[in-house]
């Protein structure tokens, strides 16, 4: 009947001898090819091929290399950059540590020498760190961590390492005091050449240097000359509220008058005052000369003997 199409059965037909006869062709043409590339010609064009293509082939080849190189060297260059921060940290570490040891190793010799001091002094002392210091350019006044709770009182005296003098407690809290540095311009001590035993007041000034003042002038002061504390009253009438023996500082320069009667030296302190870490305060030192009723006397009563509370006095031979 006309306008009727194929049958779906001649369809599949069709279609079974096209994948038939596709499979017959490959087949003849794979034993085609197996027959000849085993002869000369063939073989010579597969080596001219083949060379023709090695230069493309060695530059491939090349390529791969050097970007598995460039691969290899970043994960290196990774790697290094890892190992090169966790030294640096691990270098920053060890600076650490060391500088904390050799701080430690400081100040543990700091206080080894003033544990010596204290074994060797006869009086009742408190070691105490320094934990301020007054800024002002006309004030040399520290602050230590002790106070009332470790038996620190107003006028204890404050020594450095060595036995140096540094000042005197004049304000006082329960766990801190502040201390007047004898180089502060209100204080005063009376000195005493080592050499001579010659004495004098030591002012404080600003600058570092001391000033002794008020030395006799035919005393012969040399440079280098050590200071320490007299203990004494002078006739000036200023009482020394330190312990005799303390050492002040050294000579640097004398200024003498030929018409007077007295002589000035400069003192370069024992102690390095505005460096002062750790020092020693004795609390049991009790400074001055006592009170006029129980100093020395010549007064007598009336029947010979010594008012109540009063000392003889000594006449020298």
């Amino acid at each position: 009947m006309a306008g009727v199409g194929p049958s779906a059965a001649a369809l599949a037909a069709r279609a079974a001898r096209r994948r038939v006869a596709t499979y017959v062709v490959f087949l003849v043409a794979t034993v085609v090819l197996m027959a000849f590339s085993s002869s000369e010609p063939i073989v010579e064009v597969q080596k001219g091929i083949g060379f023709a293509f090695r230069p493309l082939q060695a530059a491939l080849t090349s390529v791969a290399k050097t970007g598995a190189s460039i691969t290899a060297a970043l994960t290196e260059i990774d790697g290094l950059r890892r190992d090169n921060a966790r030294l640096i940290d691990e270098n920053a570490r060890l600076r650490a540590e060391n500088a904390r040891a050799v701080e430690l190793a400081r100040e543990n010799e700091l206080l080894t020498g003033l544990l010596q001091l204290r074994n060797g002094l006869q009086f009742a002392t408190v070691t105490a760190v320094v934990i301020g210091r007054d800024a002002s350019d006309f004030r040399r006044v520290i602050t230590i961590d002790a106070g009332t709770a470790q038996g620190i009182a107003v006028g204890d005296v404050v020594i450095a390492a060595g036995g140096a003098l540094a000042g005197r407690v004049v304000q006082v809290g329960r766990d801190a005091a502040n201390v007047v540095l004898i180089n502060d311009t209100s204080s005063t001590v009376i000195g005493q050449l080592q050499a001579s035993a010659a004495t004098g007041e030591i002012d404080g000034q600003l600058g570092g240097v001391l000033v002794m003042r008020n030395i006799d002038s035919t005393e012969k002061i040399l440079i280098g000359d050590e200071v320490v504390t007299a203990g004494i009253e002078l006739q000036s009438g200023v009482r020394s509220p330190y312990p005799k023996g303390l050492v002040v500082g050294q000579v640097v320069d004398v200024i003498r008058d030929a018409n007077a009667v007295v002589q000035t030296a400069y003192l370069q302190p024992t102690a390095d005052l505005d460096r002062l870490e750790y020092v020693l305060v004795i609390t049991d030192y009790e400074g001055g000369l006592p009170d006029l009723g129980e100093q020395p006397t010549e007064v007598t009563n009336d029947d010979g003997t010594l008012p109540d509370s009063e000392q003889p006095f000594v006449t020298p031979d």
